[in-house]
């Protein structure tokens, strides 16, 4: 029989409600953090589900598990089937482990996923793995992090949940679709704030796009166009909130109201079109209260890089 706590206790896991602490389970691969895929960080996380996993399935009167990382080609078969011995040795709950990659079953997978067009996870959920995968790919770990605006930016996490929605819905209406997957130059923005003076901190929101390519500019307002106040610096563009809810008829009462609850990703490319910076422009530009006449600091800190998203399209019978 598995003395599950004792296991647990051992490892340094914390069970809630059949679930292990992601805390406790960090401090446990500290100093493993850079270990490669199939390393020795893999090796104490497959433990530690077995774990889990194991206390679920006696609670259901079961005493076998096995787990789907036996199909992720970026997952060792031999080490699994090992720490599932082993696993099996001490507690007494089989791992069955089945090759699902062997005979073409990889290839399956592949011709499976595109058929269906189902969502396919290149990851298995470690933060470790997925920062250095991202790395290497020189992108960011967006699946990761939401914007504290709710908005729903390209290629997120939040924007794929709407369009798997959305299929859902027309699978059960029968209508015919296809997701088809697009490369394209995504954006997100990590840090900005506007200082006045040397200290003044005040409310001010960047809309999609803007970018610093030293992260921060010092200067002052130099000239204005049109209600459009230009910077001396960097070509940056500022736009007082009364003047944005007129051109794009909102009704923001404030800027922390524009910060908290933002026009859609759209809405934003909409606007910065409609001052001619056209779609491959990097421009900050930024809205504000009121123009300042003083010095004044910025500080932007974005990341810009190639992704890919999916689009989804209805098809029409010719």
């Amino acid at each position: 029989m598995l003395d599950v706590e004792r296991s647990c206790k051992k490892l340094g896991i914390k069970l809630i409600e059949g679930k292990y602490d992601y805390e406790n389970w960090l401090k446990t691969v500290n100093g493993l953090e850079n270990e490669p895929e199939k390393g020795k960080r893999c090796e104490i996380c497959f433990e530690k589900r077995f774990i889990v996993s194991a206390k679920k399935a006696l609670s259901l009167g079961e005493k076998k598990i096995t787990t789907t990382l036996l199909v992720s080609p970026l997952k060792s078969q031999e080490q699994l089937k090992r720490v599932g011995n082993e696993f099996y040795d001490k507690n007494g709950v089989e791992f069955i482990a089945v090759d699902y990659r062997a005979n073409g079953g990889s290839q399956d997978q592949s011709r499976v996923t595109k058929e269906q067009q189902l969502y396919r996870q290149d990851y298995c959920g470690c933060i470790h793995g997925l920062t250095m995968q991202r790395e290497q790919q020189n992108r960011l770990m967006d699946e990761m992090f939401s914007p504290i605006s709710n908005q729903i930016l390209p290629a997120s996490i939040e924007e794929r949940l709407e369009i798997y929605k959305y299929r859902n819905e027309l699978e059960d209406k029968n209508i015919n679709y296809k997701i088809i997957k697009q490369k394209f130059l995504n954006y997100r923005q990590l840090n900005f704030k506007i200082i006045l003076g040397k200290k003044e901190v005040i409310p001010a929101y960047a809309l999609s796009y803007s970018t610093l390519p030293r992260k921060k500019a010092q200067g002052k307002i130099e000239y204005t166009i049109d209600n459009i106040h230009y910077f001396n610096r960097e070509e940056i563009r500022f736009i007082t909130l009364k003047e944005f809810n007129k051109r794009c008829e909102f009704s923001y009462e404030t800027i922390n109201s524009l910060i908290f609850n933002p026009p859609s990703f759209e809405e934003e490319l909409q606007f910065r079109n409609s001052l001619s910076c056209g779609n491959y422009n990097l421009t900050p530009i930024i809205v504000i209260e009121e123009i300042p006449q003083t010095k004044i600091t910025i500080e932007l800190n974005t990341k810009t890089y190639e992704d890919v998203k999916e689009k989804l399209h209805i098809l029409i019978k010719i």
